[in-house]
């Protein structure tokens, strides 16, 4: 089993900054990828940045230049840096952690955290 834990959600004023993040554990030989995706009331959930095993990332357009992600493959920890936050940033973020099993992948998910940007 792998559980994956979410924490740094917060409110915060707009232009503001928060650090979110996500450690998995439990039985894990290797994680191939780890990302961030978050969803809004009424909309889908959507990507906001990913980070590979080797530290390549991508990000969303909405969140280049003010987000950063980063990893620590030791601790099977990945971050969220988010800056310069608006409103609009408000969502439930969501950690992703791709765990290998072989040749087999799968996906875990956090129960999410909460960020609010207040204008």
């Amino acid at each position: 089993q792998v559980q994956v834990v979410e924490s740094g959600g917060g409110l915060v004023q707009a232009g503001g900054s928060l650090r979110l993040s996500c450690a998995a554990s439990g039985s894990i030989f290797a994680i191939n990828a780890m990302a961030w995706y978050r969803q809004a009331p009424g909309k889908q959930r959507e990507l906001v940045a990913a980070i590979t095993s080797r530290g390549s990332t991508n990000y969303a357009d909405s969140v280049k230049g003010r987000f950063t992600i980063s990893r620590d493959n030791a601790k099977n920890t990945v971050y969220l840096q988010m800056s310069s936050l608006k409103p609009e940033d408000t969502a439930v973020y969501y950690c992703d952690v791709v765990v290998e099993f072989g040749l087999r992948l799968k996906d875990y998910w956090g129960q999410g955290t909460q960020v609010t940007v207040s204008s």
